[in-house]
C-alpha cells in the first residue's frame, strides 16, 4: 500500500502538520557502481542484477527512494580512470566496485567516499584494505577467491587429463592476483608431477601468440586465471584451447557454460547479493573501516561434458559426481 493511501481527510487544522509530514517523498540515496564488464556481456549483465535485486529485498529501489549510476568498462585502465572521476563528481553515499580493477581507480580518486568491492582476490596486498578483518580507511567487499584455490585448478587438470605434463597459465601480469595466483599453481606442479609456466595476456595478440607456441608440445594444457583481461577476451581464449586440442581449466562458470572444459570457483552472483547488504549497511550510518572483508561461502564445480568428448577425454566418475553441474 502506497503512503498516501493511509492519509485520510481530517478535520482538524491540527491534524495537517502530520499529513503534510506524512506526504513527504522519501530521502533519495545515490549509489555508484563502476563495472569491469561491457554492458553487453552477460556475466555482468547477471552481476548487476543479482546487486540491484539484493538492493530491492533490503528496501532500496532504483528511482524510488536510490538512484544508482553505473559505468562500465572492458578492464582499460584510462577508462576505469575516467568513470572513477565521473562516479565520485556525483558525490554518491556508497560505491560498488567490481574486480581490482575498478577498485584500483577508485582509492586513487577518493579516499572518502565508502567504497564496497566484489570480485576482489587480493585487497590487502593490493594495498585496498589494511587487513581482512579490520580494513581501515573507505574501503571495504568481498573476496572473489582465496590465491590457495589456484593449486586446486591445477589438482582439477591433472585429474580430467593424467597425461598432462606441461601447462600453461594465463594470467595478467599488470595486477597483483596475476603474480599471486600463479606462484600458488607454481607451487602445487611438483606435487602432480608437471612443469608450468605463464603466459601473460595484455592483449588479443600476445594471448594467441603465446598459446600457439605453447601448444606445439604434446601432453599440454592451460589454466587461466581469474581478471579483467580474461573475460574481456573470453571468447579468443575458449576457441584457442578448443582449436589447439587443450584441456583447461578456468575460474567462473561462465567459462564451462560458453563452451570451456571445466571450472571451478565461487558464485560471483552470490557474493554480489551479499555486497548489496554491506551497501545497506553503509546507507544506514556503519563505516567500511568497521565491516571485515568477508570471503565466498559458495563454490562451484561445472563440467562440459560435450568439451570433453571433444578433446577426447573421459570424465572420471569420481569427478562426475562432485560436479555440480555437468553440461552435456
Amino acid at each position: 500500500m502506497r503512503r498516501r493511501d493511509f492519509i485520510g481527510i481530517v478535520g482538524s487544522a491540527a491534524a495537517w502538520p502530520l499529513a503534510a509530514r506524512a506526504q513527504q517523498p522519501e530521502q533519495m540515496r545515490r549509489i555508484g557502481v563502476l563495472m569491469a564488464r561491457s554492458a553487453t556481456d552477460p556475466e555482468g549483465q547477471a552481476w548487476f542484477a543479482a546487486f540491484l535485486q539484493g538492493l530491492q529485498e533490503l528496501g532500496w529501489s532504483d528511482g524510488r527512494n536510490a538512484i544508482v549510476d553505473t559505468r562500465w568498462f572492458t578492464g582499460n585502465r584510462a577508462d576505469a580512470r575516467k568513470y572513477a572521476a565521473e562516479l565520485v563528481a556525483l558525490a554518491p553515499d556508497v560505491i560498488l566496485a567490481i574486480t581490482g580493477t575498478a577498485v584500483e581507480q577508485l582509492v586513487e580518486t577518493t579516499r572518502t567516499v565508502p567504497i564496497v568491492f566484489a570480485i576482489v582476490a587480493d585487497p590487502v596486498g593490493a594495498g585496498y584494505v589494511d587487513s581482512l578483518a579490520e580494513p581501515g580507511g573507505n574501503v571495504t567487499g568481498f573476496l572473489v577467491f582465496e590465491y590457495s584455490l589456484a593449486g586446486k585448478w591445477l589438482e582439477l587438470l591433472k585429474e580430467i587429463s593424467p597425461g598432462i605434463r606441461r601447462v600453461a597459465v594465463l594470467r595478467d601480469p599488470t595486477v597483483t592476483a596475476g603474480t599471486g595466483q600463479f606462484a600458488v599453481i607454481q607451487s602445487v606442479a611438483p606435487s602432480v608431477g608437471v612443469d608450468v609456466r605463464p603466459i601473460n595476456m595484455r592483449d588479443p595478440a600476445e594471448i594467441e601468440r603465446g598459446v600457439t607456441i605453447f601448444a606445439q608440445s604434446p601432453n599440454s594444457g592451460l589454466i587461466v586465471t581469474g581478471s579483467p583481461t580474461a573475460a574481456s577476451h573470453r571468447d579468443l581464449i575458449i576457441a584457442l584451447a578448443a582449436r589447439h586440442r587443450l584441456p583447461a581449466v578456468y575460474w567462473s562458470r561462465i567459462w564451462a557454460a560458453a563452451g570451456g572444459l571445466i571450472s571451478y570457483g565461487p558464485d560471483p552472483v552470490d557474493s554480489l547479493r551479499r555486497a548489496a547488504s554491506y551497501v545497506d549497511r553503509i546507507l544506514k550510518g556503519e563505516k567500511p573501516a568497521d565491516m571485515p572483508v568477508q570471503a565466498p561461502t559458495k563454490y562451484d564445480l561445472v563440467i562440459n561434458r560435450k568439451t570433453a568428448k571433444a578433446l577426447g577425454l573421459t570424465v572420471p566418475q569420481s569427478l562426475l559426481a562432485r560436479a555440480d553441474e555437468v553440461i552435456e
